[in-house]
């Protein structure tokens, strides 16, 4: 699991007002602003309102003329549309922020939320799986929902086709999540409407992108870490070698959360990259009770929420720009295309944190790298 903590008396405090949640939101909308870089430049300015004013010089030194940060009127609109839906707005910090997803170090600063939020305070289980899945895998995910769902579990999913969709009908009763890919009024597969509409109306949807953002491919691995985050343990019923649900087993791992898989045929590629699972030490599951033995007592669910990240005493030293070209450099010839951890790439220049991350965050705005789920980065596409 990643997590950035910076030395100093001072927490990184949630919104106190509505400028306050429309300051984060437009921080977290501006050009080039990912979740890193949000609590970057929290955390050295210490509230939305410096760290928006600043942006545009931190973009000038990133090389970036005529900076402009996300604008009034387009946060207020995202907030109108997504209050509107009825979804209400969860930043970090407040006490509606489920405590298992403030653990991560890229948990979202904010999402749109519609439907019974308590939901988020209860234990949570994520199903996931094939969206061709056979019909030995819908029926396995509809009896693990079902009776995980019974034994008090709330179980999250991602409203895909196949397990997804089998897994949220069966714990429509007792309480399921969906994390969307797009924003929170996007439905995506649009064949899933009515299922996406009983799940509003009796458990909860959630997405960490602005209302009406039709789905694309990079966001769903951005979901996947929100689905594995919000969990104590994700079960992957079907999954292919190379699938999204795998996917969600490395966020899991990495945030330290158990990962379980249902065996399956060795001639079934459907079930090719659970039985990889399990070879690689994945627990075996073969009924609900095999979960719940795994993941301990209900009453062991986190209920306390973790500090979040401190601020720092100091911003790092300013270096000249022959000084910081250098670094520039040292950190683009270490990278390619393939994500590597932040931490590993920190440890390899053997520098101070605060002062390489600030570099990546002026990579990051000048469009020279790429942030991914994890901590990871890599040399932009």
């Amino acid at each position: 699991m990643t997590d950035t903590v910076y030395s100093s008396s001072h927490p990184l405090l949630p919104p106190t007002s509505e400028d306050d949640r429309l300051g984060w939101l437009r921080l977290l909308r501006s050009h080039r602003v990912g979740v890193s870089t949000f609590y970057r430049l929290m955390a050295e300015h210490g509230s939305s309102s410096a760290a928006l004013s600043a942006l545009p010089e931190v973009a000038r030194s990133a090389g970036i003329e005529k900076y402009s940060p996300c604008s009034m009127s387009e946060a207020e609109g995202e907030y109108r549309r997504g209050c509107a839906f009825g979804a209400r707005l969860i930043c970090r910090g407040e006490a509606e922020y489920p405590p298992g997803l403030a653990e991560l170090g890229d948990a979202p600063p904010l999402f749109w939320a519609r439907g019974r939020i308590e939901l988020l305070h209860k234990p949570l289980i994520a199903l996931v799986g094939a969206r061709n899945a056979s019909s030995l895998g819908t029926r396995m995910a509809r009896a693990l929902a079902g009776e995980l769902g019974e034994a008090g579990f709330v179980v999250v999913s991602g409203l895909a086709r196949g397990v997804d969709t089998a897994a949220h009908l069966a714990a429509l009763e007792t309480g399921t999540i969906a994390v969307f890919g797009g924003g929170i009024d996007v439905i995506y597969p649009s064949e899933n409407t009515k299922l996406a509409e009983d799940i509003q109306a009796r458990g909860l949807t959630l997405s960490e992108q602005r209302p009406g953002l039709a789905p694309q491919a990079r966001h769903f691995p951005q979901r996947n870490r929100i689905i594995s985050g919000l969990s104590r343990g994700v079960v992957v019923v079907e999954a292919a070698a190379k699938s999204g649900s795998l996917i969600t087993a490395r966020n899991a791992l990495d945030q330290g959360r158990e990962v379980l898989a249902v065996p399956g045929h060795p001639f079934d590629a459907r079930a090719s990259g659970c039985n990889m699972l399990i070879r690689d030490g994945a627990r075996l599951v073969r009924n609900a009770a095999d979960v719940i033995e795994a993941l301990g007592p209900i009453a062991s669910a986190p209920e306390v929420q973790p500090e979040l990240p401190l601020l720092p005493e100091a911003p790092p030293e300013r270096r000249d720009l022959r000084e910081t070209a250098a670094l520039h450099n040292e950190i683009l010839s270490r990278l390619g295309p393939s994500p590597l951890a932040e931490d590993q790439l920190i440890r390899d220049l053997r520098g101070a944190s605060p002062s390489v991350a600030a570099e990546l965050t002026d990579l990051e705005l000048s469009g020279r790298i790429t942030r991914h789920p994890g901590g990871l980065i890599s040399l932009a596409s």
